[in-house]
């Protein structure tokens, strides 16, 4: 069995021996050529899309203080609160005092984690900011025993010819 495209794959996402189909530019692109096969009966489970030359682009929201950190952090104790508070209100066969105990709580904790968080900090990434990890482009793989059926199915592919070779 050869070495799987990401060594800590599990084996759902591992074939014997993975040979080159196609690339194409966009994740799109390979999915209709998936879809391609599928309709054309290939068996796709020995397919696999894979993103390549992953790049990691982060967006900048804005700047942390003292006042956004603690607003995030109370925002976000609300959700907690709230479900402590329903917690308390079921189990403790409480009223409304329990659900807004519960929210104070929930309130409370989460303004101390989140200007703990902040401090610990010591300056360091004042931002907010939005991550994501893209890939530049997306390769089909696949089983060698089907390699030679899944390229001749793709190079009847209406238009796809340019396309598989980019």
């Amino acid at each position: 069995m050869s070495e799987p495209l990401v060594p800590s794959a599990s084996k759902a996402f591992r074939l014997e021996y993975p040979q080159h189909l196609a690339e194409f530019s966009t994740y799109e692109e390979a999915q209709s050529a998936v879809d391609y096969l599928a309709d054309s009966k290939f068996a796709v489970e020995n397919l696999m899309i894979v993103g390549t030359n992953l790049k990691l682009i982060e967006r900048v929201t804005g700047r942390r203080t003292w006042g956004s950190v603690l607003g995030q952090g109370a925002v976000s104790g609300i959700t907690m609160g709230l479900l402590v508070g329903v917690m308390l209100m079921l189990f403790l066969r409480g009223d409304m005092v329990m659900l807004l105990v519960g929210l104070g709580m929930g309130i409370i904790f989460g303004v101390m984690a989140a200007g703990l968080g902040y401090a610990v900090s010591g300056g360091k990434r004042d931002f907010n900011s939005a991550r994501q990890t893209v890939a530049t482009s997306y390769e089909i793989v696949v089983e060698h025993k089907v390699a030679a059926e899944a390229r001749e199915l793709l190079t009847q592919r209406p238009g796809a010819r340019a396309a598989m070779f980019e």
